[in-house]
C-alpha cells in the first residue's frame, strides 16, 4: 500500500490473493535550485523543459505509414542519461547563451517509491487481488466486509472499496431489482429452472438471473398465445350457442383452445432444450457463464409446458367461469344462429 499520503483508497478485487507492490520502484528525483538557477536567469519551466525533452523524451512529430500513426520521441542516447553523473553533466542554455551543466542547477538523487502511482478518484490507492474458489462473490464479501469491520481499525483517510465481478453484479442486481419483479407473473414456469440450478450446484449470480429473466420472457409469449387461443374457442361457443355458457361448457371450449397448441409448445420446448443442451454441457472457454445462463431454461422449459398445457388453462378456465356468470343481462345477448 502505497504510505506517502494519508488520504489513500484501498480497492480489492478479484484474483489470487496478494498485494500489488506499492515500493520498490527507484527514481531519479531533480530537485531544481532556484537560487541557483536565478544567477544565470533561468526560470523553473526553462530546466523543466530540458529534463522533458532530453531526459525524458518528448514527441516532436509522427511518422505516417499507410492508415498508421506512429509517434517520433527525441531525447537523448543511453549513454548520456544512463547514470547521475551523465545526467548532471547535460548542458541547459541560459538567456544569455551560455550552456550550464545541470548538476550546477538542480540536485540530484535516487529515491525509491511505487513502480507505479495509480489513483482512483484523484485519490491515490492500492490493490489486494483475492481468489475466490468455495463461496460466491456475494457471501464471500458480505463476510469479508464485516471481518474487516471488527478487526481492522482504519486511519482517518484510510478507505475500503470493492471492486472488480463484484462491483458489476451490485451494478446488475440494482437493475434486476426492477426486471425480476417484472418476469414473475408465471412463476410456475420458472420451477423447473430453479431445481436443474440446484442440482448444477450453481450459485446465484447475474447470469443466472439473466436466464431466469428470458426463461420468464419465453413462458410468457407461450401462456398469451394458448391463451388466446382459449378465448376464440369460448367466443365461437358462445356466438353458436347465442346463450351463455356453463361450467362445463366453458371448461371444453377452453380444453379445445389448449389442445390446438399442444404441437407447437412442445417444438418449441423441445428446440429450445434442444439448441441449449450442447452450451450447458460445453467446456470451452465462456462456458461458466453460459452454462448459467442455459440451466435456468433448460429446466424451465419442461414446467413451462406443463404450466402452458394443463396449469395455466386450467386456472384461466375458472376464471372465465366467474366473468361468465357476472355478465350483465344485456352483455348475455348473442346473435341467433342463421
Amino acid at each position: 500500500m502505497n504510505h506517502q499520503s494519508g488520504n489513500i483508497s484501498a480497492v480489492i478485487v478479484l484474483s489470487l490473493l496478494f498485494g500489488d507492490r506499492a515500493v520498490g520502484g527507484h527514481y531519479v528525483d531533480f530537485d531544481i535550485q532556484r537560487q541557483a538557477i536565478a544567477r544565470y536567469g533561468l526560470t523553473v519551466s526553462d530546466v523543466e523543459d530540458v529534463v522533458q525533452s532530453a531526459i525524458g523524451g518528448m514527441n516532436i512529430t509522427q511518422t505516417v505509414e499507410g492508415l498508421e500513426r506512429y509517434p517520433v520521441n527525441m531525447r537523448y542516447p543511453r549513454a548520456y542519461r544512463d547514470n547521475l553523473e551523465s545526467l548532471k553533466r547535460v548542458l541547459v542554455t541560459t538567456p544569455t547563451g551560455a550552456q550550464i551543466p545541470l548538476g550546477q542547477l538542480v540536485d540530484l538523487r535516487i529515491v525509491n517509491g511505487p513502480p507505479s502511482i495509480k489513483s482512483e478518484a484523484a485519490r491515490p490507492n492500492a490493490w489486494i487481488y483475492v481468489d475466490i474458489t468455495t463461496s460466491d462473490i456475494g457471501g464471500y464479501i458480505a463476510r469479508a466486509r464485516e471481518l474487516i469491520r471488527s478487526k481492522v481499525a482504519l486511519p482517518a483517510g484510510y478507505t475500503i472499496a470493492w471492486s472488480g465481478q463484484f462491483e458489476y453484479m451490485e451494478r446488475a442486481q440494482a437493475k434486476m431489482k426492477i426486471v425480476i419483479p417484472l418476469t414473475l407473473a408465471v412463476p410456475f414456469a420458472l420451477v423447473g429452472g430453479f431445481w436443474l440450478v440446484h442440482l448444477m450446484q450453481f450459485n446465484m449470480s447475474v447470469a443466472v438471473a439473466v436466464g431466469f429473466i428470458a426463461l420468464a420472457g419465453v413462458a410468457t409469449e407461450i401462456g398469451v398465445l394458448v391463451l388466446t387461443f382459449v378465448d376464440q374457442e369460448v367466443t365461437t361457443a358462445r356466438t353458436s350457442l347465442g346463450r351463455p355458457l356453463s361450467n362445463q361448457e366453458i371448461m371444453a371450449a377452453v380444453e379445445s383452445g389448449t389442445s390446438k397448441r399442444v404441437r407447437p409448445i412442445a417444438m418449441t420446448a423441445a428446440a429450445v432444450v434442444v439448441g441449449l443442451l450442447p452450451v450447458l454441457w460445453g467446456s470451452g472457454t465462456g462456458s461458466d457463464v453460459m452454462q448459467r445462463i442455459a440451466a435456468p431454461m433448460v429446466g424451465g422449459m419442461v414446467t413451462t409446458t406443463l404450466l402452458s398445457l394443463l396449469i395455466l388453462p386450467l386456472i384461466y378456465g375458472m376464471v372465465l367461469q366467474l366473468v361468465e356468470k357476472r355478465l350483465p343481462a344485456e352483455a348475455q345477448t348473442y346473435p341467433e344462429r342463421g
